[in-house]
C-alpha cells in the first residue's frame, strides 16, 4: 500500500517550487502565502528533510528538493491527465438507441450524419425494435416508441404527435378511379400495418374512414405488413394505399416517391416519444441526443 504526503502538501510545494516564491505559489492555488508555508513544512516533516532553504527576500531549493521537483511536477500532470481522460470517456463513447423501425428507418437514420458532426465522439448504435425496452436488463441507453407517454420511472419527451393521413404512389393520382377524393379510396387496395406491439392504439383505416365519413369498405382486405416502412414501400410502389404520420413521411413527399392526396388527418395524444431512465437523463450523451432529437423534431414545425 502506497503512503503518500497529503495532495494539498504536494501541490503547495511543486507550486512554490517552480515559481521560487510562496506568494506566487499563493495566487496560482487561491490561498494565502501563510498556508503555502505551513503545507511545506508539513511536507518537511512527513519527509524528515528540508526542501527549502529560507533566505531574507527569497526561497531556494535545497538538493532534495531539486531532485522531488520534477517528480512532483510529472506526477500532478498525470493526475490531471487522467482526470481529464475520466470527463472525456464520460463524453465519448457508444450510444445505443432503440427505435421503432418505421421512425428509425423513414425519419432518424437521414438525421443522423448532422448528430455525428455535432458530436463525432459519440457512436451512434441504432437498433429497430418495437416492443418496450427493459433499461435495467438490456444494453439500451434511449428508446423512442409510439404510445400515449405514460412511462413511470422514465424521462419522457414528445417526438412527433400522431397525425395520420392516406399516401400512395403519385401514379395513383391518374388513371381509373384516381385518389383525387376520398370515395375513390374504395377502387384500391388498402395497405395495412400490424406492428404486433405498441403502447397505444394504433391507428387504422377503420378509424380514417369514419373521419372521412365514408361507409361500405372492407376494411380487413388487402396486404398487412408488420413494419410501417414495408407498407410505405408498397404504397411508393403503388400497390396501394396506407396510411402514415405526416412526419414520418415528409421526406418521401418532398422526394416525390409518395403523396398525401387528402387534408384530413387523424390525431390523438399518441404520438412517438424519447424515453430514458431517470438516472441516466442528464448524463451527456443522452441529454445531447435527447436535446439534438427535439431540436430535430422542433425544426420541422417552425
Amino acid at each position: 500500500m502506497r503512503r503518500l504526503p497529503p495532495l494539498n502538501a504536494i501541490r503547495a510545494f511543486e507550486a512554490a517550487g517552480r515559481h521560487l516564491s510562496f506568494t506566487k505559489a499563493a495566487d496560482e492555488l487561491n490561498v494565502t502565502a501563510a498556508a503555502i508555508s505551513q503545507q511545506v513544512r508539513n511536507l518537511e516533516d512527513i519527509v524528515g528533510v528540508p526542501l527549502f532553504r529560507r533566505l531574507t527576500r527569497a526561497i531556494m531549493l535545497t538538493d532534495a528538493g531539486q531532485a522531488a521537483l520534477p517528480l512532483f511536477s510529472e506526477g500532478l500532470d498525470r493526475l490531471a491527465d487522467g482526470a481529464e481522460k475520466m470527463r472525456v470517456h464520460e463524453n465519448t463513447g457508444v450510444l445505443t438507441v432503440s427505435a421503432a423501425p418505421s421512425f428509425a428507418a423513414k425519419w432518424l437514420v437521414r438525421r443522423l450524419p448532422h448528430f455525428q458532426m455535432l458530436y463525432p465522439d459519440i457512436r451512434i448504435r441504432l437498433d429497430p425494435t418495437l416492443g418496450l425496452v427493459d433499461f435495467g436488463r438490456e444494453n439500451v441507453d434511449i428508446a423512442i416508441r409510439f404510445g400515449e407517454g405514460r412511462y413511470p420511472g422514465l424521462r419522457t419527451d414528445l417526438l412527433v404527435r400522431e397525425q395520420t393521413s392516406p399516401v400512395c404512389s403519385p401514379d395513383l393520382l391518374v388513371g381509373p378511379h384516381p385518389l383525387l377524393i376520398p370515395d375513390n379510396i374504395r377502387y384500391h387496395n388498402l395497405l395495412h400495418c400490424d406492428w404486433g406491439y405498441s403502447d397505444g392504439e394504433q391507428p387504422d383505416w377503420a378509424m380514417w374512414l369514419q373521419l372521412a365519413g365514408i361507409e361500405g369498405i372492407d376494411t380487413t382486405r388487402g396486404l398487412t405488413f408488420t413494419t410501417e416502412a414495408l407498407a410505405l414501400e408498397a404504397a411508393a410502389d403503388g400497390q396501394g394505399v396506407a396510411l402514415a404520420n405526416s412526419k414520418i413521411v415528409a421526406n418521401d413527399i418532398r422526394a416525390g416517391h409518395l403523396v398525401a392526396p387528402f387534408e384530413l388527418f387523424l390525431t390523438s395524444a399518441y404520438g412517438f416519444y424519447v424515453v430514458c431512465p431517470e438516472a441516466t437523463a442528464d448524463d451527456f450523451k443522452n441529454a445531447a441526443f435527447r436535446a439534438w432529437l427535439l431540436e430535430e423534431a422542433g425544426a420541422e414545425d417552425s
